[in-house]
């Protein structure tokens, strides 16, 4: 195949006569010398661009970006942050088997943990992150296959004790999969606190403006994988003619794994339009983040003042029970703010109908500020005793500060506030 986008690849500098913005390669297929180049790829796949199920040189390039940005070996972009939890859950459990997750997560894994998986034969079981070592032991069983976690639980705003995690995990032969979507690989390495798997929906802070859905998955590359646990990495694949993930792609075997067998199969690939989108949200990454935690400061110091808010969340707040985490983990506490509202869940509807600036609506980590309920919207579905375990209450807000002027993010609050 002729390389006609090395100007895509992470750390190639274009000259003058060649794009200086990432080009899109709006294309389902690449076209070969001969016939014994296409048989060769379908041996092996990683060989070479085959088909845009499996990869997409646009898509590539933001992959290699984000792998950079993590410090991961590779990565791989799925079609939504749902997929990419679901595909690296699915990349190392199977029927009979289980894995461990803390409850303290967001409310649509809840739900793909609790009922898909286990209708495909995988259990889930949930943990207080709070538990002491020996009684989260206790959930490990023979078939237990990986940990996981949130950074910043959303939208509970729990910080996730990365390095605990990871020995418990380890100790035990598993990896530990990190959520990582609200911190960022900005305000957030989970690898150099020994998570071995990132995932993120790349729908929030990666993206900033709305406009296009994604998840990716990050591969740390340090996990070992032979011990006998993870056949599906180590035996021979019958599928690609008996290859051996880990003896032929050494510290890739994961993320290769997952696009070989997974991407293959489930096809859940982004569009390269969606990918330019994405990097377009990640040139600023840097940027807007240190701007959100700022605002967000802001606003939960007014918060915490109002005597209408009975209680405030957010970890970057010294009265925060999870403040001293996110000194260790975090480099800010991102925009994210919840807190319960004096009077209820009417309370909350009216507070949130009253906002002019902020808009309500089912999203978070946007250039904009906006407002979410959860009990009665995203996390609706949820039972009273798993909103209890989420850390969510009738009447909590989950406010996502925007990038605007924090003088009018404060008027906007103040009139909902002066409503109830």
């Amino acid at each position: 195949m002729k390389d006609d986008t090395k100007c895509l690849h992470a750390g190639y500098h274009p000259k003058n006569s060649e794009p200086r913005v990432m080009p899109i390669v709006q294309s389902t297929t690449y076209v070969y010398d001969s016939t014994e180049e296409v048989a060769a790829v379908f041996d092996e796949p990683m060989r070479s661009l085959i088909y845009s199920r499996f990869g997409n040189p646009t898509v590539m390039a933001v992959e290699e970006k984000i792998a950079a940005l993590e410090g991961g070996v590779g990565a791989m972009c799925t079609s939504s942050g749902q997929a990419a939890t679901l595909l690296s859950i699915l990349n190392i459990c199977e029927a009979g088997d289980s894995f461990i997750s803390t409850t303290e997560i967001y409310g649509g894994t809840v739900n793909l943990f609790s009922f898909t998986l286990k209708k495909m034969g995988i259990e889930c079981i949930f943990i207080d992150q709070n538990a002491d070592d020996e009684e989260i032991e206790k959930a490990f069983r023979p078939n237990t296959k990986a940990v996981f976690g949130e950074t910043l639980a959303n939208p509970a705003l729990t910080v996730f004790d990365i390095s605990r995690f990871a020995k418990i995990a380890h100790r035990h032969g598993v990896p530990l999969i990190v959520d990582n979507t609200f911190a960022t690989p900005i305000l957030c390495k989970p690898f150099d606190y020994g998570a071995d798997i990132v995932v993120h929906s790349t729908s929030k802070y990666m993206d900033g403006h709305a406009v296009q859905i994604g998840g990716v998955i990050v591969d740390s590359g340090k996990f070992d994988w032979t011990g006998g646990k993870f056949p599906g990495l180590t035996e021979p694949d019958e599928s690609y003619h008996g290859i051996s993930y880990t003896e032929t792609y050494g510290d890739k075997a994961y993320i290769v794994k997952a696009r070989m067998q997974l991407m293959r199969d489930f096809g859940v690939y982004p569009a390269a339009h969606s990918a330019f989108l994405l990097n377009l949200g990640l040139e600023t990454l840097p940027v807007r983040m240190r701007q959100y935690c700022q605002n967000a400061l802001k606003v939960a110091k007014y918060l915490e003042e109002n005597d209408k808010v009975e209680r405030v969340i957010y970890p970057g707040l010294p009265t925060d029970s999870c403040h001293a985490l996110a000194q260790k983990y975090l480099k800010g506490a991102s925009g994210v703010i919840s807190f319960v509202i004096k009077g209820g869940k009417e309370a909350a509807m009216r507070f949130m109908n009253s906002l002019e600036l902020a808009s309500n609506e089912v999203h978070v980590a946007d250039i904009r500020t906006c407002v979410l309920h959860p009990a009665s919207e995203t996390h609706r579905q949820l039972t009273d005793e798993q909103l209890i375990a989420a850390g969510i209450e009738s009447g909590m807000i989950r406010l996502s500060v925007g990038l605007e002027d924090i003088d009018d993010i404060l008027a906007d609050l103040e009139n909902g506030f002066s409503k109830i």
